[in-house]
């Protein structure tokens, strides 16, 4: 199966977790099977997600220093901060998981991460193909270790999540650009291992790793009317 060759491609920065997550919710709410596929990269301010079945209620108080910017993801799992980190959001039709199970979507959509993380000169695998990883959960995101987690030079970086629906799949994911306090939560990040880059640095071969493994063209794009109208009725329904 492949991966369509026509993406739109849509970026932004520095948003609150209200608003990135409610971007997610409106782009994934109102995609239909025949639509144009998306990539999405985006950066955060200093901020926290939690899982779909979490309360960010539950959170607030033990991490005071984030001041209640929070939000939901529309995917499941624990804690993930954000602030040092680069994000994508990917919406496939439903159609391209005809010949796939859940575990090859994501073998294969993660593939683009693999390509990337080689493009700075690391060895970057699936957890799964590690003998020495034992595979678990953990309430933080960026601690435990799941089959299609990528480790990078013997470490986990970033992790992703999918969500799949009538008309789409979604699946996003988080790399950790910067080290901006070690906390055993936060997990690591590029300048761990010796890479520095700017989170434009890192979009710009983010993209080219994906068009690179999926011969993909990517067209840069904005949200539009429906998806913005979408947008401005979740912040206000949030807001309310």
């Amino acid at each position: 199966m492949q991966i369509d060759n026509e993406f739109r491609l849509i970026c932004s920065f520095e948003q609150s977790a209200k608003i990135n997550m409610a971007i997610d919710k409106a782009l994934a709410t109102t995609f239909h099977k025949d639509d144009t596929p998306i990539l999405r990269f985006y950066t955060w301010e200093k901020s926290f997600t939690v899982g779909v079945s979490q309360k960010t209620q539950d959170y607030i108080n033990d991490y005071a220093e984030y001041n209640e910017n929070c939000a939901k993801r529309l995917t499941g799992g624990g804690v993930l901060f954000h602030g040092h980190d680069v994000s994508y959001s990917l919406l496939l039709p439903s159609g391209f998981s005809k010949e796939l199970t859940v575990k090859q979507t994501y073998e294969k959509i993660c593939s683009f991460l693999l390509t990337f993380y080689r493009s700075l000169g690391l060895e970057a695998n699936y957890a799964k193909d590690i003998p020495a990883i034992d595979l678990s959960k953990s309430n933080f995101c960026q601690v435990g270790f799941e089959a299609y987690d990528i480790i990078v030079n013997g470490l986990k970086i970033g992790g992703n999540a999918q969500k799949w629906s009538k008309h789409v799949i979604f699946q996003h994911g988080s790399i950790p650009i910067n080290e901006i306090e070690k906390k055993e939560e936060l997990g690591n990040s590029l300048q761990d291992v010796g890479v520095n880059l700017t989170y434009a640095q890192a979009i710009d071969k983010l993209i080219d790793a994906f068009e690179t493994t999926f011969k993909a063209t990517l067209n840069p794009s904005t949200l539009n009317d429906k998806e913005n109208e979408k947008l401005k009725g979740l912040l206000d329904n949030d807001n309310a």
